[in-house]
C-alpha cells in the first residue's frame, strides 16, 4: 500500500472544520439546532477542546525541554495535535463568522474581549498556523531544512505569548463549559455530538502521527531517537 502523505491525513478532517465554519442562510432547522447546541454548546465544544490541546502541549512543551532524547515523541504528538487545533480554528472561526453575520442567538452572547479579538486572536492563530506549517514541512524536507527550522523557532516563540496570554484570559470560564454536560441537568443539545467530534479529532490525530512519524525518520536518526 502506498504511505500517505503528511498533508492528506488532513483532507478528511478539514472537510468536517469547512462544515462546522458554513454559515447558514435563510431559518435553520429545527434537526440542526438540536444536535448544534447553539451558542453555548459551541463554547462547550470550544473549551473541551482547549483542556484537551493543553494537555498536549503541556506534553509538547516537555519534549522541548530534552529534544534530542524526545524528539520522536516530539514529532509525534505534534503531528496528533493537527486535527484538534482544526477543530479548535473551526469553531471559534464558526462563531466569529455568525456574529459578524449578525446571528441573533450570537450578537445576543456579545463579542470576545476587544483586546483578544483585534489582537491576540490573529496573532495566535497566524502564529498557530505558521507552527504547525514548519513543522509539517520540517518532516517532508528533513533536517536540510535550516531556514523552516529558524521559522518554526521565531512561530513558536510568538505563539507561546499569544497563547499565554489567552489562556489566562479564558481559563477561569473553562472548568464550568467543560463539566457541563457531565451534569445531566445542565447538559444543552448535542452533547453527545460534540463528545463524538472531539473524539474524532482525537483519533484522527493519533492515526496522523503513526502514519506520518516514519517520514521524519531522518530526524530521528539525527537527534537520537532511534538510539
Amino acid at each position: 500500500m502506498r504511505s500517505a502523505s503528511p498533508g492528506s491525513g488532513l483532507i478528511g478532517f478539514l472537510v468536517v472544520g469547512a462544515a462546522l465554519m458554513r454559515v447558514e442562510t435563510g431559518q435553520t432547522s429545527a434537526r440542526f439546532r438540536l444536535l448544534r447546541g447553539g451558542t453555548e454548546g459551541n463554547a462547550r465544544l470550544t473549551a473541551s477542546t482547549g483542556v484537551v490541546l493543553l494537555v498536549l502541549l503541556a506534553v509538547e512543551g516537555v519534549t522541548i525541554l530534552a529534544i534530542r532524547p524526545l524528539l520522536s515523541l516530539h514529532v509525534f504528538i505534534g503531528l496528533m495535535l493537527i486535527p484538534p487545533v482544526v477543530l479548535k480554528l473551526s469553531v471559534t472561526g464558526y462563531r466569529f463568522a455568525r456574529y459578524y453575520r449578525r446571528a441573533d442567538e450570537y450578537v445576543r452572547r456579545g463579542p470576545p474581549m476587544l483586546l483578544m479579538r483585534m489582537l491576540v486572536a490573529p496573532v495566535l492563530v497566524i502564529a498557530t498556523i505558521a507552527v504547525f506549517a514548519t513543522g509539517v514541512a520540517l518532516v517532508v524536507i528533513g533536517p536540510q531544512g535550516g531556514i523552516v527550522l529558524g521559522l518554526h523557532k521565531v512561530s513558536f516563540v510568538v505563539w507561546g505569548v499569544a497563547f499565554a496570554l489567552h489562556v489566562l484570559v479564558y481559563a477561569l470560564r473553562v472548568p464550568r463549559l467543560v463539566t457541563a454536560d457531565w451534569a445531566r441537568s445542565r447538559r444543552t443539545s448535542g452533547a453527545a455530538l460534540r463528545s463524538g467530534i472531539l473524539a474524532l479529532a482525537l483519533v484522527a490525530g493519533l492515526t496522523l502521527a503513526l502514519v506520518v512519524l516514519p517520514a521524519a525518520s531522518p530526524w530521528l536518526h539525527r537527534g537520537g531517537g532511534d538510539h
